[in-house]
């Protein structure tokens, strides 16, 4: 695989966290499923805002490994959650996590506030699209 060419225009406004555009040159795209901080139970773990987006994290990097794939093949990422301020509140913790879990790559993302997810105590869900 080539390393992930980052594409963020000189005029658009520079990017915190993510990136505009990533091009990832590969045979095989990965298309991952909404995420949230479930165990194999199905079981929410808990009702704290980063420990579910650790393990949705930690869900849907886990996918990407079973197809043979690495963190750095993450393309694009959103982001659902169900309390824009508590995200925000927790953005300090949420990129200690980040760079434990994917380092320095930033994928192109999206936040979204939604009304509710499916399991009603999810806080998080992250759904993505990989090139392997």
């Amino acid at each position: 695989m080539k390393k992930p060419v980052v594409v963020n225009p000189k005029t658009m406004p520079p990017p915190v966290g993510f990136n505009h555009g990533v091009l990832i040159e590969g045979s095989r795209i990965l298309f991952l499923a909404g995420q949230n901080g479930a165990n194999q139970r199905s079981e929410i773990v808990s009702d704290d805002f980063c420990v579910q987006f650790e393990w949705a994290l930690k869900n849907l990097l886990e996918v990407v490994k079973e197809a043979g794939g690495t963190p750095a093949q993450l393309g694009m990422m959103n982001i659902y959650v169900t309390d824009r301020e508590e995200y925000g509140r927790a953005r300090k913790d949420i990129g200690k996590i980040w760079k434990r879990l994917l380092a320095r790559h930033y994928p192109a993302v999206a936040l979204f506030e939604v009304k509710g997810l499916w399991d009603r105590r999810a806080k998080v869900e992250l759904e993505g699209i990989a090139v392997l």
